[in-house]
């Protein structure tokens, strides 16, 4: 019941969404041929896909904090990460994710017109892949998708940095190296989850937009490998810790 098992517990829900959002659909694809998606289909995927990795993103934001908390001021670690508060982070987290991600297909659906001939060449309905069907001016997605794309991915990741370079300055303040290490090992964990969400994302974002030289293929797997790869590594992350 401590707080950091209780945000696990919340990534384990995100990682099952994410995954049940795409792996079904991908399966279909590859084992049945089956290709066809209605548009109504295809924006609610993409809503929950983009709306749960942002969610994703407030847990891993939520888990700096326990770990800053834990160890630069651990003997009120429980008092302020009660489970109300850390009930109200996992909340917190869900409600930006929806606030930021459910204009996406509204605008989507409300302001483009979509090419008859409808290809996108992603294996799930990704955002800027369906924005290319576009026939009209997409403008205002291309802008709140970068927008979106900025309060999420660089502003969460400054806080996290932000969080760990202050338990580093408290971990370098410990009287002896072993402390120093086991300290540290309490973080090891969420490092490399964090180091497994974010780098994906990060390298697919800037290969859509501005490695234009990239191939297609190389495009569609890096934007799986953010989907996929960190549902299947958080388990044996946090259960080697454990």
């Amino acid at each position: 019941h401590q707080p950091m098992y209780l945000l696990l517990c919340m990534l384990a829900v995100i990682d099952l969404v994410l995954s049940t959002s795409t792996v079904p659909k991908l399966l279909a694809i590859f084992w049945f041929g089956a290709h066809n998606i209605d548009l109504d289909a295809c924006l609610i995927q993409m809503f929950f896909i983009h709306c749960f990795a942002t969610v994703e993103s407030g847990i891993f934001l939520a888990m700096a904090f326990d770990r800053y908390v834990a160890i630069c001021d651990p003997l009120r670690h429980t008092s302020v990460l009660t489970h109300t508060v850390v009930g109200r982070l996992g909340l917190a987290a869900l409600l930006r994710g929806i606030l930021y991600i459910g204009p996406l297909p509204l605008i989507i659906r409300l302001r483009l017109s979509l090419y008859r001939t409808q290809i996108i060449a992603h294996s799930y309905c990704e955002h800027m892949a369906v924005v290319t069907l576009a026939c009209g001016d997409t403008t205002v997605n291309n802008l709140y998708g970068m927008g979106i794309g900025f309060l999420v991915l660089i502003l969460d990741s400054l806080a996290i940095t932000a969080s760990y370079v202050m338990i580093f300055r408290a971990v370098m303040g410990l009287a002896t190296p072993e402390a120093r290490l086991k300290t540290l090992g309490t973080c090891s964990c969420h490092i490399c989850a964090i180091l497994v969400f974010y780098i994906p994302i990060a390298v697919s974002s800037l290969t859509h937009r501005f490695g234009h030289q990239v191939p297609p293929h190389i495009h569609i797997l890096l934007a799986n490998f953010y989907l996929l790869i960190p549902p299947i590594l958080n388990p044996v992350i946090y259960g080697n810790q454990n």
